[in-house]
């Protein structure tokens, strides 16, 4: 099955950045004695990884070294590696897409976190905090430690040409699925994402009957389905995209002018000198985040208590600022706004701003639908997205 989360991983990857090997003073504010050299392993998500010089600011102030892998953010194997592998004891942290949280906790590979041993956890936004699928039964198992929402890509200036469009603007799901922009449309080949932005659009235009677009039951996920299948078979979509290359490529080339996708394509776009713009949809945004995990090994090996530690250093600002800078993404927590403005060697203007936009999908008028990447049918899902492909 097609990573959508690989693509993604991928296109940051390609962003080049120069670490940072600074020296700054975050106090200890985990629990017991502190060693030194301890050793953390993270199986996570390629885009939540600092590098060396990020790791190394962590292991002079924690005393812990962290040893980062790759898990390649595919959902699937991440999890089967995590109940019928080892990974739950060969490694301490976890970084993954959320929404596996249930699933992981079932089987008994992941240990809720005791919130009491990361002060740092007060300072996260709200609604960081209420994400549904992180808690389970009253517990933390999943802490978000990135987080944004994604909408649509378009090219202003192209669509002006078109009937209905002439303002140049963007605002609604619709124009993906809209008959005068037949074949110039676009989504990603990616029930993770393109379902829940169908069910998104049909919920709010009140077109089906839609609880929760990020889990759908059986009758609403055929309902969302049959129209994105019905909507193919018009050549209503140039194609289902897969990759950052080829979603920029698509509309670069002009071949699409509006597409369902990541922000990051449109920072890419802008660099080339392509006029692109990220919608801001009247039916609200899929919002994601990415997640720690603890793993269960932790209690046997004598490493629980150094993951809570860690975890709040994460917590304490340089990380935000670190993962800004690098990846462009915002760790929802206000420590790194402070950390940067008595930090120079941050840019203090673009933490505020990654951070004020972010929080403005999810405020101020804004409204997001929290992706998931394990819906409780997420085989049919898998079943629906197979026989779109092969329609």
């Amino acid at each position: 099955m097609y990573d959508s989360n690989q693509s993604r991983r991928e296109f940051l990857r390609f962003l080049s950045y120069s670490g940072l090997a600074i020296g700054l003073g975050v106090p200890f504010l985990g629990c017991g004695k502190q060693k030194e050299n301890t050793l953390l392993r993270c199986y996570g998500t390629g885009t939540l990884d600092i590098l060396d010089a990020g790791w190394s600011v962590a292991k002079e102030k924690t005393g812990i070294q962290l040893s980062f892998i790759d898990n390649g953010n595919d959902t699937g194997p991440v999890i089967a590696q995590m109940i019928s592998g080892t990974a739950s004891q060969d490694y301490d942290l976890g970084g993954l897409q959320g929404g596996a949280e249930r699933e992981l906790s079932d089987a008994g590979v992941i240990l809720p976190w005791d919130l009491s041993k990361i002060p740092n956890w007060k300072h996260t936004w709200p609604m960081a905090r209420d994400i549904p699928y992180t808690r389970i039964n009253g517990d933390q198992y999943g802490l978000p430690i990135a987080l944004n929402a994604d909408s649509m890509i378009y090219l202003p200036d192209k669509i002006k040409s078109i009937e209905g469009y002439e303002s140049g603007v963007v605002d609604t799901y619709f124009a993906v699925f809209d008959e005068r922009l037949r074949g110039k449309t676009s989504m990603e080949d990616s029930w993770i994402n393109s379902a829940i932005f169908t069910a998104i659009y049909l919920k709010e235009n009140k077109l089906c009957a839609i609880g929760d677009p990020g889990n759908l039951t059986e009758s609403e996920l055929r309902d969302v389905m049959s129209f994105l299948i019905e909507r193919k078979k018009a050549g209503q979509f140039r194609k289902f995209w897969r990759g950052w290359e080829q979603g920029v490529e698509l509309m670069s080339s002009g071949e699409v002018l509006v597409m369902t996708g990541w922000e990051p394509i449109e920072y890419e776009l802008n660099r080339r000198g392509i006029k692109a713009k990220y919608a801001q949809p009247r039916e609200g945004y899929e919002g994601w985040s990415n997640d720690l995990i603890l793993h269960s090994g932790t209690k046997s090996k004598g490493s629980y208590l150094d993951a809570h530690k860690f975890v709040n250093w994460l917590y304490s600002g340089f990380y935000g600022c670190q993962l800004a800078e690098l990846r462009g993404y915002a760790v929802p927590n206000d420590t790194m706004i402070s950390f940067a403005e008595k930090n120079p060697d941050f840019e203090e203007q673009k933490i505020k701003k990654l951070s004020s936009h972010v929080k403005s999908k999810f405020q101020e008028g804004g409204r997001s639908y929290w992706q998931n990447v394990r819906p409780d049918n997420y085989r049919l899902y898998e079943e629906w997205w197979s026989r779109l492909r092969n329609t």
